[in-house]
């Protein structure tokens, strides 16, 4: 059934009709999601068994002026080299959208490459992963006026319901991109509290459910989130989270944020403690630690778990700088 018919069928007829780019997980629900909200939309993706047609000339073919093509695909080579190809088959008037997790840097070049040929650029930061199909996307995208016009229906359609969840956060290219980076770096230091705080309240024999007491937290204190409602849930379903393994990929986003602070000379030390806490997550038998317990044993003759290194004493023997003998003075036993 084309979405034309189905659209028909269910007493509406699509008003804007947009090509999409990338049918994974984000884009193939972002394609349900637009479909459902009255929009029309041609699909393609490598992956024939989910594309609506063969190529990009397809696609491109396919679509009425101004043509809005959406691109969902990896950041990076992938994108750069989707937004290469399609100057070479969209004109004058018309617009890419750059929906992926691009770095802002990028979207610059983006943007001048196709103004070139007259085309338009809008960057796009996505968030809703998995439950965007269902409660709508954050949507932050960067652009002229002119450009994010022609995009805005589909901006509407994705969308959470009311008021917020949109913004076109400034028209130079990048800026939505950028305001996606913050986001996500903002989102690794609030995933690496609750983290903590779940670890500590664990450890300590004291509190005898620790799911219930995250739980409790859900309403009516500061700290409630949409992530502390998926940390219950994932507390509720493994309450130990023994089934997972305490080893954090990073997207590059949270570096991003880093290293613009430093750019910036904006000290952003909570981000930056929880990008470093997911590099530590994967390391079995962290070097820089094996380092830290060596000195602590030459200086202060703190034990270790290894046989001590010439010069030192592990069972607590040694003299420490000074030489005080360990914890005999704040000097001795500080760190």
């Amino acid at each position: 059934m084309t979405t034309r018919r189905r659209h028909r069928e269910r007493g509406r007829t699509p008003s804007m009709h947009i090509g999409l780019i990338g049918l994974g997980k984000m884009g193939g629900n972002m394609r349900t999601r637009l479909r459902d909200h009255g929009v029309e939309v041609t699909g393609y993706d490598r992956n024939p068994d989910v594309s609506d047609v063969g190529s990009l000339q397809e696609l491109v073919d396919a679509l009425p002026s101004p043509k809005v093509v959406w691109v969902m695909v990896p950041a990076g080579d992938p994108t750069r080299e989707t937004v290469r190809e399609l100057s070479g088959l969209l004109g004058e008037g018309d617009v890419v959208v750059d929906g992926g997790n691009s770095r802002w840097t990028d979207d610059e070049k983006n943007a001048e490459l196709l103004a070139e040929k007259g085309i338009g650029y809008v960057d796009c930061g996505v968030s809703g992963g998995v439950w965007g199909l269902e409660n709508g996307y954050a949507l932050m995208y960067g652009g002229s006026d002119e450009n994010v016009a022609k995009v805005q229906e589909a901006f509407d359609a994705l969308k959470p319901e009311g008021e917020f969840g949109s913004v076109h956060a400034g028209k130079k290219p990048g800026a939505g991109h950028f305001a996606k980076m913050v986001h996500n770096g903002i989102e690794y230091a609030i995933m690496q509290a609750y983290a903590e705080g779940w670890e500590l309240l664990e450890k300590v024999d004291l509190v005898d459910n620790v799911t219930a007491v995250f739980e409790s937290w859900r309403e009516g204190t500061v700290i409630r989130s949409w992530l502390l409602d998926l940390l219950v849930a994932a507390l509720e379903e493994d309450p130990g989270l023994s089934e997972i393994a305490g080893y954090a990929e990073d997207s590059g986003e949270g570096r991003w944020t880093v290293e613009a602070g430093i750019d910036n000379a904006v000290a952003t030390p909570a981000i930056t403690a929880a990008l470093y806490a997911r590099f530590i997550s994967r390391q079995d038998d962290s070097p820089a630690m094996k380092a830290v317990a060596a000195m602590r044993n030459q200086f202060g003759g703190h034990a270790m778990k290894t046989s001590a290194p010439p010069g030192g004493d592990a069972a607590g023997g040694g003299a420490a700088e000074g030489g005080a003998a360990s914890g005999s003075t704040p000097g001795g036993g500080g760190s």
